[in-house]
C-alpha cells in the first residue's frame, strides 16, 4: 500500500483564523488503524481549533517553515525537524509564522461508540444523549470565538525534540533516531532513519498487531515485500517496489507480508511511525524468528503445512 504526497488528493480548509491545505496521506496509502495528514498552514493562520483528544495521541513533524505551538497555557517556537508529541488530553494548536508552516500530523484512529439517530439528530453516549450534527460547523464556531490568546513565547517543553538533538548512533549503515519516545510518547512512536547508499534497513519483518507507516523524506531506494510461508505456498512471490522522496508506505498489521528497505545510490531518509501494542508478535521470514514483545522472547518455530500430521 503506497501513495505519493504530490499525487494524493487534497483540499483547503478555512474558517476565520484557521486556514490551510490538507492532504489525507494515511487514507491515500491505505492505513487501517492510524492516520496521517499533511497540513500546509497559511502564513499567520492556525492549523486547527485549539483542541484536545480524549483517547488519541498525536505526533507532529515539522517539514518546513516556522511557527508557534500553543500547548495548554504555554507557547513555544517550532522549526523544521521538530517532533512534537501531544499526549491524551493535552490541549494544543499550531500557528504559522510569516512564511507559513508545513507539518505531518500522525495519529491513531480510536473507535468511539455513539448510537447515532440521524433523523432525530441525537447521539447516545453511554447512559445519556446529546444533540449532534446541528448548528454551524465546529470550525465556524471556533472562528466566531476568535483567535486564541498566545502567551509570551517561552522555553520548549520536554514533549518537543529536534532531529539534530537526538543521537543517531555510529552504525556505518546509517543513522536511527528515536524521536517521539524521547519526547514522551506513550501509545505510538515516530523515528527518523537514514540509510547510506546501498545499505539495508531493518531485517524483513511483519507484525501481528502493530501498524507501521513510513514517509520518505529524501533520496530513493527499494521497498522489498517478503511473503510468509503460508503465502508462499499459495503462490505469493517476493516483490521489489521503487520508492522516492514523497512516498508514503503503509504496512497494516496481520498481512503476513514482511517489509524491508534498501537505499539507492543517493541514500534514503525516512520517518517511521507505528503503534506500540504490548501483545504484538513480529515475524522475520528470512531467519524464521518470532518476537513475542510482551514476553520479551525471540524464538524459532517449525513451519508446517496446514494438513501436516492430519489423517489421510
Amino acid at each position: 500500500m503506497i501513495a505519493h504526497w504530490d499525487e494524493a488528493a487534497g483540499g483547503r480548509a478555512e474558517a476565520g483564523h484557521i486556514a490551510g491545505e490538507w492532504t489525507d496521506l494515511g487514507r491515500a496509502a491505505g492505513t487501517r488503524t492510524v492516520g496521517l495528514k499533511r497540513i500546509k498552514v497559511d502564513a499567520g493562520k492556525w492549523s486547527t481549533p485549539f483542541h484536545r483528544q480524549t483517547a488519541e495521541e498525536e505526533i507532529f513533524f515539522v517539514l518546513a517553515g516556522s511557527g508557534v505551538c500553543l500547548l495548554e497555557g504555554s507557547a513555544f517556537d517550532v522549526r523544521p525537524g521538530d517532533c512534537i508529541v501531544h499526549r491524551v488530553r493535552e490541549t494544543h494548536a499550531l500557528r504559522a509564522g510569516d512564511g507559513g508552516l508545513e507539518v505531518l500530523a500522525f495519529g491513531t484512529r480510536g473507535g468511539t461508540e455513539v448510537g447515532h439517530l440521524p433523523r432525530a439528530g441525537v447521539g447516545w453516549i453511554g447512559g445519556t444523549w446529546t444533540d449532534v450534527g446541528r448548528g454551524s460547523h465546529p470550525w465556524e464556531r471556533e472562528a466566531a470565538v476568535g483567535e486564541p490568546d498566545v502567551p509570551e513565547v517561552g522555553a520548549r517543553p520536554d514533549s518537543v525534540i529536534n532531529v539534530e538533538d537526538v543521537d543517531g548512533g555510529n552504525d556505518p549503515a546509517g543513522s536511527w533516531r528515536l524521536l517521539a519516545r524521547n519526547a514522551g510518547s506513550e501509545l505510538t512512536g515516530l523515528n527518523w532513519g537514514r540509510l547510506n547508499a546501498g545499505e539495508d534497513g531493518a531485517p524483513p519483518h511483519c507484525h501481528s498487531a502493530d501498524e507501521e507507516l513510513f514517509v520518505v523524506l529524501e533520496g530513493d531506494g527499494v521497498l522489498e515485500l517478503w511473503p510468509s510461508p503460508q503465502h508462499v505456498r499459495s503462490g505469493k512471490d517476493k516483490e521489489a517496489v521503487g520508492i522516492r522522496a514523497g512516498h508514503v508506505i503503509s504496512r497494516p498489521a496481520s498481512t503476513g507480508i514482511a517489509h524491508t528497505f534498501r537505499a539507492g545510490d543517493g541514500g534514503l531518509t525516512f520517518l517511521a511511525y507505528g503503534t506500540r501494542n504490548a501483545n504484538d508478535v513480529c515475524y522475520y521470514p528470512r531467519s524464521n524468528k518470532i518476537y513475542f514483545r510482551g514476553l520479551g522472547l525471540i524464538a524459532r518455530l517449525e513451519d508446517l503445512d496446514y494438513h501436516d500430521g492430519e489423517p489421510g
